[in-house]
């Protein structure tokens, strides 16, 4: 008869032991269990994690780590990994007027830029609610209090493209000992200084939490390289497609279809292709897509998704526009025509293209670059096309479904082509306390 036992009261180190017992011992976790409680797992994880890189034992222990505070760009800093797991506060639904500001300039311009974006976004939510609610009327049978929370939501949902980059947020990243290792091996050169600064507390807390885990030699030929790397290599920039979308793969679709075709025809909906067929090349997809979204984007880890840089090179996304009555769309256009200049002359004197980011807002579109495995693919292009997915990236799922069946002829999909429209039912997503 299987044995059966779960262990969940231990510390990372502890379960990390444990585990790693396993691969020079038959006795049961029980018996390990004792072992770690006389000799304790810090030496253990020194001599054998760290002392003779046996990677793998770092992979068996987990710790979560809460970061607040910090700007967009720590946030997107830290889940740029493709393992990464965890959550961060959502712009479309949580009210960002209080959250403050990083202002790595430092200057009365730099801040007024900052607070001008605030004072549109505090200052006209209660307009833009009187316009929603004439626009959308609530209907017989919708729960006022839903109702009321979905109106709320299509506010943010609309007046997080005037958030600048620099806004503070905060989230969590629950990851192993190992990964947490290697991501902030290269975190700690990011071309970001509080990105360099907050990887520093992180790397100081860990020590002192778990000495024996973080206590790696450096290296000077690795160091160097990881520098440079990052540097480089960081911020996606290029733009060598036309208009806003471009589609490409690897894949050859005859060969795959002869040998995998009943496999892929019968796939249900809301269900993944098998892992392997990503072996069979990869699709590639470039588009514009606000800041805003991007974020929603780079949640999708199975693949690359690079770091754009945010610009106001490709204009602000016409979406957020286009949802504000006209009065305060003419007041938006002055402000973003105002802003974009006021951006200019902060590079004029000097600020770097990548301290530029944290006064540009999210709602400026930025040239994008992912590429996934077909099962990938087929996973977030679906997942995406939901109906409550916010329109902006929608619009661009739409894009690549549209894209897939052109590429790959007679292939099952299960999108949601529907056009996006007002549904109530966005005041459901919501996290609330049962009673």
């Amino acid at each position: 008869m299987p044995k059966i036992v779960i262990l969940d009261e231990f510390a990372p180190e502890d379960i990390a032991m444990m585990q790693a017992l396993y691969s020079r011992s038959a006795e049961s976790v029980e018996i390990h269990v004792e072992k770690v409680r006389k000799t304790g797992s810090g030496k253990f994880m020194a001599s054998y994690y760290v002392g003779y890189n046996h990677a793998s034992i770092g992979d068996c222990g987990t710790t979560t780590i809460f970061t607040e505070g910090v700007s967009m760009f720590v946030a997107k800093a830290i889940q740029d990994w493709a393992l990464y797991s965890g959550q961060e506060t959502s712009s479309r639904y949580i009210d960002m007027a209080k959250q403050g500001m990083v202002d790595p300039v430092g200057t009365k311009a730099s801040k007024k830029i900052q607070d001008d974006w605030m004072d549109f976004y505090v200052k006209n939510q209660d307009r833009m609610r009187v316009h929603l609610k004439a626009k959308y009327p609530r209907k017989e049978g919708e729960e006022e209090k839903v109702y009321d929370k979905a109106i709320n939501a299509r506010i943010f949902d609309t007046f997080r493209s005037f958030l600048p980059g620099g806004a503070k947020t905060q989230l969590s990243w629950h990851t192993n000992l190992r990964q947490a290792h290697d991501h902030l091996a290269l975190m700690k050169y990011y071309p970001l200084d509080e990105v360099k600064e907050v990887t520093a507390q992180i790397r100081t807390a860990l020590k002192e939490k778990y000495s024996s885990s973080f206590n790696h030699k450096e290296y000077p030929g690795q160091e160097e390289y990881r520098k440079w790397s990052m540097e480089d290599f960081t911020f996606y920039r290029e733009k060598k497609y036309k208009g806003d979308f471009a589609a490409s793969t690897n894949i050859k679709w005859k060969e795959l279809k002869k040998k995998y075709g009943k496999a892929i025809s019968k796939r249900p909906t809301k269900t993944n292709l098998p892992t392997f067929l990503a072996e069979y090349g990869n699709v590639t997809f470039d588009f514009l897509l606000d800041f805003g979204s991007f974020r929603d984007v780079q949640r999708h880890r199975n693949g690359i998704c690079r770091m754009p840089l945010l610009t106001t090179k490709y204009g602000f996304n016409q979406w957020y526009l286009d949802e504000l009555s006209p009065e305060l769309r003419k007041e938006a256009i002055a402000l973003i025509d105002k802003q974009k200049k006021a951006i200019e002359k902060l590079s004029a004197s000097g600020v770097s293209d990548e301290n530029l980011q944290y006064y540009v807002a999210m709602g400026f579109n930025v040239t994008c670059h992912v590429s996934y495995g077909l099962p990938a693919t087929l996973y977030t292009m679906e997942l995406r096309s939901g109906s409550l997915v916010h329109p902006t990236l929608r619009k661009v799922a739409h894009k690549m479904h549209h894209a897939i069946t052109k590429m790959f002829p007679g292939i099952t999909l299960h999108s949601d082509l529907t056009e996006s429209e007002w549904d109530v039912r966005r005041g459901k997503q919501d996290i609330v306390e049962k009673k």
